[in-house]
């Protein structure tokens, strides 16, 4: 252990990553030296494969900064792991004829760099970057990196520098393969951050303001009264299971019994807490830690982390969340009222979307006798918006709800295109989905669309729907396209 009194007297000094691909990819080049450049004997292949590597190092290690659409989750990549696949990379040209491109891009994307990936989506996107930086056409010249960027001419290490600073593009999602919505979206983000945490660094016991403003706990006691207010009483699941014989019940009448048990807890949880911070601030009861949380959350317009255990992800704040609460009630009494599936279904409405796309498939497996570890959901968009549908399908069910980020879907040629610029998360038309035998299914140009809860990605993950595109579908792993049931 280092005393403090020294620790405190001594000089601190930090090295500070680099920012932007132009530093990025420097500092990626600053780890060899011309030594290292002239260390193979196939010199022109390993020169351009190491160039495409100092690439794709500085893009996985910049792209965090774009939140969840760059990474699901946040990884250590680090400079021992370009230097080793360096070394990889020097091995293996050294030991083969020819150059082993799939070798190199397992060892790169599944164990050198792949091995700090947990989620699969990320793991995927790994793989896609090194298909599009790692190929025969390298060698030729004929590869670009990123738009207006091609993979440099053979040169020396004091060239390739020299290329850097004089042909890499302007900083711009587009280096990373993604739209600039992506930067709109990461910077929009941080400016709410700063903002919400200078709001909540405010004194917390001001009283009420010299022009007459009301204090803190009258604004909290105003919020509380009028969320119970609104609050509706549970749902009666003893006269909601009646309703429906056990012989006759559908996986999509199961689904139903576990949403209305499910907001049952929330609301029981809700109500409850309510109540005691009301009696709280009457003075009838001490305020303890958990009710002091419930007040500052409800006072700074945030969900209370008690209510959040027991609700569904969500990014909103507590006026926008509890409006969203009310309307998932009223869609799942009209639903409960005569167990008809609704001419289109909120998917984002339900506690566990996965239930209900589940439920699809086991209706069709019952219905023809298929074997549900055999079947899947195909998914086609619509034209239609929800105030156009007029009843359910015979079969699956048509959803709505739903928003692309990452690009749009055209609704003219029924395909997913390149975003709009400002257009951040653009609604998605009414989707209908029907289970098929996997053997049936179409993947012939279609790109494999994560769906996803929330903004936050990662864990709200809930499927994958295959989209119709003409582009080729790595274009959308890389530009992190994805569907999201709530913005």
């Amino acid at each position: 252990m280092i005393p403090q009194g020294i620790l405190e007297s001594a000089i601190k000094i930090t090295n500070e990553p680099p920012t932007g691909m132009f530093a990025n990819l420097h500092k990626a080049l600053d780890n060899f030296s011309q030594d290292t450049m002239e260390m193979c004997a196939r010199e022109a292949e390993f020169k351009s494969i190491l160039f495409a590597l100092c690439y794709f190092h500085a893009v996985v290690c910049e792209r965090r900064k774009f939140g969840a659409q760059g990474w699901n989750r946040v990884y250590p990549y680090n400079t021992g792991d370009l230097v080793i696949s360096m070394n990889v990379l020097y091995n293996y040209l050294e030991a083969n004829t020819k150059v082993p491109w799939e070798d190199l891009r397992y060892l790169f994307g599944e164990i050198m760099y792949g091995g700090h990936i947990t989620d699969d989506l990320d793991r995927k996107l790994c793989r896609t970057y090194l298909v599009e930086y790692m190929h025969p056409d390298m060698l030729d010249g004929e590869l670009y990196l990123a738009p207006g960027f091609p993979i440099p001419p053979n040169s020396d290490y004091k060239g390739y520098h020299q290329y850097i600073d004089e042909c890499l593009p302007p900083e711009s999602p587009y280096l990373y393969g993604l739209h600039p919505n992506a930067e709109i979206d990461f910077l929009t983000q941080k400016s709410e951050l700063l903002f919400k945490t200078v709001f909540e660094m405010q004194p917390r016991d001001a009283g009420a303001g010299s022009d007459g403003g009301i204090s803190r706990e009258e604004k909290t006691k105003q919020i509380l009264d009028e969320i119970v207010e609104k609050l509706p009483d549970d749902f009666n699941l003893l006269e909601i299971m009646a309703k429906v014989p056990a012989e006759e019940r559908t996986p999509y009448v199961v689904v139903a019994f576990q949403e209305c048990e499910r907001m049952n807890m929330l609301i029981s949880t809700m109500r409850l807490s309510l109540k005691e911070l009301d009696l709280g601030l009457k003075g009838e009861l001490t305020i303890t830690p958990d009710m002091e949380a419930l007040s500052t959350a409800l006072f700074l317009d945030n969900v209370p982390e008690t209510w959040n255990k027991k609700a569904y992800p969500s990014l909103y704040g507590l006026t926008a969340w509890y409006a969203d609460l009310l309307q998932r009630i009223k869609e799942l009494e009209s639903w409960i009222s005569d167990f008809q599936l609704p001419a289109a279904v909120w998917l984002a409405g339900f506690f566990n979307p996965q239930s209900f796309l589940t439920a699809i498939m086991q209706q069709m497996a019952r219905k023809n006798e298929w074997p549900l570890d055999r079947m899947c959901l195909q998914c086609d968009v619509t034209k239609k918006s929800r105030e156009d549908m007029s009843g359910a399908p015979r079969e699956g069910a048509y959803i709505h709800g739903l928003f692309m980020e990452g690009a749009r879907w055209d609704m003219q040629t029924g395909l997913i295109q390149e975003a709009r610029l400002k257009e951040l998360a653009p609604p998605v038309p009414v989707i209908f989905i029907k289970a098929i035998p996997v053997d049936r299914q179409d993947t012939r140009m279609v790109y494999e669309c994560p769906v996803y809860k929330t903004k936050l990605r990662g864990p709200t993950f809930v499927w994958t729907f295959n989209l119709k595109t003409k582009e080729k579908p790595n274009k959308w792993v890389l530009g992190g396209v994805a569907l999201l049931l709530q913005v």
